[in-house]
């Protein structure tokens, strides 16, 4: 059983499609990014003034690490509703998510005016934001592999994905913005919170978008035929707990790196290196926008050559990659360390987060694919995305070098390269179609009387 069209379909087509899963994605990630970004820089003076400058940046990672635990079961609540109700209206209900707790974000007082009531809120609204982020990228995904055709799975599934490199560009356009007409001070009392308003005009562009795009074809035939599954978030863990599990291995080698890129740097950068922090902010902004190409290139290559085996050299690429990257950043130079995130953002983890979506859906049955993919997806938020400046941090209070840090990715990335070897390759056929009667057989003796 196909879970995607087996003939071939028109970029034309596709067009819409693409644009609203990636701009919809897009404008979540920038959310998700301005709170990591502050997180990295200035929360801990504004939310955490008691603690030594060491304990304020862990107590504000801590913070934004909420929002990482938050996204799997964001991904397992809205996978529910994905698999049950539909990818569209799913969708939409996150984008509203997202855009509320981030707008509320901007609204909250500081520490010097409520107390402990600051920081309280401020987690519990980056839980909102992970929960948000955790059910949007399954939908996201689906709307354009669930729309596009086998040959092309990896480059049609990878357009959401630019929608990471493209959040991220915005948010720190954002950021520079408002720090160049709210400078000094005046950037710690007001400046910092525009860019979370800001969000709120965002989010209207991506509710009129995604409003105007019908069901995915793949999930309307299940609603005709009612195979619709009553209950996918406990099928899909009964049937596909070992995908799960890969899939959430599968990413420790460019979760943990981004995070690294995109966050970490900039403390360990201003705060160890002495390097200008609009110097890594320049570096973020050219290489997320780089990445919006090289993403659906190498995906492309993916479906060429097979999700596998890129998968695999893209890893050890990754691993290749960690000690150049850190020594690239202890020249200061800033040519050098633009070239330095250029390289790890827009070649080695696009290399693997592109080709990612695709390799992670096609191996659940179009059923329980919203709840199988989310999951696989979001666990890794825990293991991988999440934890990865926390124990950058730690690493660097306790060795004051790089090379623990340098280990970490190597690490990360060996398991992702074992978690690829383990699982099963599905470019260009048929989505878990063999899986997929099983699941259904299976499903149908459990509701005999």
């Amino acid at each position: 059983m196909a879970n995607v069209a087996t003939g071939e379909v028109s970029v034309r087509r596709m067009l819409p499609v693409i644009t609203a899963s990636t701009l919809g994605t897009a404008i979540e990630w920038y959310d998700f990014f301005l709170y990591n970004f502050f997180a990295a820089t200035i929360f801990a003076p504004l939310f955490f003034p008691n603690l030594d400058p060491v304990t304020g940046i862990l107590a504000s990672f801590t913070t934004y690490y909420i929002g990482f635990l938050a996204r799997p079961i964001g991904g397992a609540f809205f996978g529910w509703f994905g698999d049950r109700v539909g990818r569209k209206s799913t969708l939409i209900t996150t984008l509203i998510l997202m855009g509320v707790a981030t707008v509320l974000i901007g609204a909250i007082p500081t520490y010097k005016s409520i107390g402990f009531v600051a920081p309280l809120l401020i987690t519990i609204l980056r839980f909102l934001q992970g929960a948000g982020v955790g059910g949007e990228w399954g939908g996201s995904v689906l709307l354009s592999l669930e729309y596009g055709d086998n040959r092309r799975r990896g480059f049609w599934a990878s357009w959401p994905q630019t929608g990471v490199p493209v959040g991220l560009a915005l948010a720190a356009i954002a950021l520079l913005i408002c720090k160049a007409l709210f400078p000094g001070e005046a950037f710690l009392q007001i400046g910092w919170r525009i860019p979370f308003f800001l969000s709120a005009l965002l989010i209207l562009v991506g509710f009129f978008i995604r409003m105007r795009i019908l069901e995915t074809p793949e999930f309307t035939r299940l609603k005709q035929e009612q195979r619709v599954a009553k209950a996918p978030l406990g099928e899909v863990i009964r049937h596909y707990w070992k995908e799960i599990i890969l899939s959430a291995l599968l990413r420790s080698g460019e979760q943990a790196p981004f995070y690294l890129f995109t966050t970490f740097v900039l403390s360990y950068g201003a705060s160890t290196l002495k390097i200008p922090v609009n110097t890594l902010y320049t570096g973020i902004i050219l290489a997320a926008l780089i990445a919006f190409g090289t993403m659906p290139f190498a995906s492309y290559l993916s479906d060429i050559v097979g999700r596998k085996r890129w998968f695999m050299i893209a890893s050890l690429g990754m691993a290749i990659y960690a000690y150049p990257f850190f020594l690239l950043l202890q020249t200061k130079n800033s040519v050098l360390v633009v070239l330095a995130l250029i390289g790890a953002i827009s070649i080695f983890h696009a290399s693997l987060y592109g080709p990612e979506a695709a390799f992670i859906s096609e191996h659940f049955s179009t059923r329980l694919r919203y709840s199988g993919a989310s999951l696989g997806y979001q666990l890794a938020s825990l293991t991988a995305g999440g934890p990865a400046p926390i124990i950058a941090v730690l690493l660097l209070a306790a060795y004051k070098s790089y090379i623990p840090l340098v280990l970490y990715i190597i690490l990360m990335a060996l398991i992702s390269l074992l978690a690829a070897w383990g699982l099963r390759e599905y470019a260009n056929r048929d989505a878990a179609a063999d899986k997929d009667i099983q699941v259904a057989e299976a499903a149908i003796a459990s509701e005999a009387p």
